[in-house]
């Protein structure tokens, strides 16, 4: 995984982990690696992923049975999907609005690239 600055790494880790839930990859209850095994698949240091961990848990998004591990909280996909929607809403498109109208895009263009995109 590329990480960028615009983020501490541990909430990198933490998107890249709903992203997964969000795709299929994992569902509700799946056990998800270990703390130790996404630290070694994304090159980081295990203090790191145990605070990408922990993050999760304290949004609910996973759950850890004590001496097995973590695993997707029942309705986590649900709650990214809700939570990202409102960012994209609140955040994203606002900004993408503004950069439109700076580079005098329309939204004409935009539906073209996005037909574009979905053939």
């Amino acid at each position: 995984m590329t990480f960028t600055n615009d983020k501490a790494i541990f909430l990198q880790m933490a998107d890249r982990l709903c992203d997964e839930i969000l795709a299929g990859t994992y569902k509700d209850d799946d056990r998800i690696p270990s703390v130790r095994e996404y630290a070694v698949m994304l090159e980081v240091n295990t203090n790191t992923a145990v605070k990408a961990y922990e993050q999760l848990a304290r949004e609910n998004i996973i759950y850890n049975k004590r001496g097995l591990g973590y695993y997707v909280t029942p309705g986590a996909r649900e709650q990214i999907l809700r939570e990202r929607r409102e960012q994209f809403l609140d955040r994203t498109l606002p900004e993408l609005f503004r950069q439109m109208q700076l580079l005098g895009l329309g939204i004409e263009s935009i539906v073209g690239k996005w037909q574009h995109l979905n053939r």
